[in-house]
């Protein structure tokens, strides 16, 4: 999990402010084939420029805000409209790919614009937000409200972001000529909020809500160097929490350490669905229970070497190998098995009671003598 998780932002909206906020809905991608179209294309399928400072910026956006910067003084701008047929003419040009803008009017720029955010098929401002940016603005203490704001800015997705983030910058350079071009951050947020902030239904029309929406632009363009940044004082919250030991264990969550558990400790057969043979004998001479086959096991427990020999069968009539040999004669099977009983005390592989059964590791107390049919070639 990292600072910039969606979850973790949204956590300290919670906490910090009272702000619950929805997730963003994630909308099926259509295939759009526009082909040079501007106005009216989802942001993925327009031509975009990369900006060091803010990302992909759409190249409309980037070349119609060059054209005002130069021209900022120009008294009204973007509160005065221009003339239709001029704009008309204009977006047919750069809807078909052809550069317009040079030889065009600030004024009918400045609509072009309007008119492009405006027209976008997904708000830059997802309307998932609106309520809790109104929320927000509305907090009591202004450290507060920038707080908050600026949280609910790093929730929006990346293109969005880049885009708003280099509007918000341009239009606070125009504010700064609001000597020249009577436009002030208010006036400039007053225009900009049925762009960026529509009222979806009438109830939102209230004067006291578009205040509200106004007032959130306002902070943005007062201070765009402050959109998609998260306070010192919540990174630094976010860090401890992040790096604090006991959550960063409890985010492994139940299923993770059930199953390092049970990857751990394989050679417990506490629930082993093959029954060992346990012989008679055994049974009467021990009272207590039978010793386990640990994790932490000791080489005082371990099976002996000689215990997985391979035995084989053979005829009366046919002389054993010479590991098998005594005393320069040969030995009969009876013999060996009773050499061989010395080995007591250890555990061994043994079948269960079904013939079809795996070979278990058993741990009783003497040697088990099958029947040779049922002996364990290894």
């Amino acid at each position: 999990m990292k600072i910039t998780d969606s979850n973790v932002i949204r956590f300290h909206l919670k906490i910090l402010h009272g702000i619950t906020v929805k997730s963003l809905e994630k909308k099926n991608k259509r295939l759009f084939l526009g082909g040079s179209k501007v106005f009216g294309v989802p942001l993925e399928y327009l031509a975009r420029k990369y900006i060091p400072e803010f990302g992909l910026v759409p190249c409309f956006l980037v070349d119609a805000c060059s054209f005002l910067l130069e021209r900022a003084g120009t008294v009204g701008l973007f509160r005065k409209s221009g003339s239709l047929p001029r704009i008309k003419t204009l977006r047919a040009k750069l809807n078909s790919g052809e550069g317009c803008l040079s030889t065009a009017l600030p004024y009918d720029v400045s609509t072009l614009i309007k008119q492009f955010c405006r027209e976008l098929p997904e708000p830059l401002l997802p309307p998932e937000l609106h309520a809790a940016l109104l929320k927000g603005r509305a907090l009591s203490s202004p450290q507060d409200r920038t707080s908050a704001l600026q949280l609910l800015s790093c929730l929006l997705p990346a293109r969005n972001s880049s885009c708003l983030h280099y509007l918000f910058d341009f239009l606070s350079k125009v504010s700064e000529r609001c000597s020249e071009n009577l436009m002030t951050c208010s006036n400039l947020a007053t225009v900009f909020a049925p762009c960026l902030l529509p009222p979806p239904n009438k109830a939102e029309m209230s004067e006291g809500r578009l205040k509200l929406r106004v007032l959130v632009l306002h902070t943005f363009i007062e201070s765009p160097h402050l959109f998609g940044v998260i306070p010192k004082a919540v990174m630094d919250s976010m860090e401890f929490l992040i790096n604090f030991p006991l959550l960063k264990d409890a985010r492994r969550g139940h299923r993770k350490t059930q199953s390092l558990k049970e990857k751990t400790s394989p050679w417990i057969p506490a629930r082993s669905k093959v029954k060992p043979a346990v012989s008679v004998e055994s049974k009467e001479s021990t009272s207590g229970e039978k010793p386990t086959l640990r994790r932490s096991i000791g080489m005082e427990t371990f099976p002996n070497i000689l215990l997985f020999r391979s035995y084989q069968r053979f005829k009366p009539d046919t002389a054993l190998p010479d590991s098998h040999s005594l005393d320069g004669r040969e030995a009969c099977p009876q013999e060996i098995l009773k050499r061989d009983q010395r080995f007591v005390n250890f555990s061994r592989f043994s079948r269960g009671h079904g013939s079809e059964s795996s070979p278990v590791l058993t741990g009783v107390g003497k040697l088990q003598l099958t029947p040779w049919r049922k002996r364990v070639s290894i």
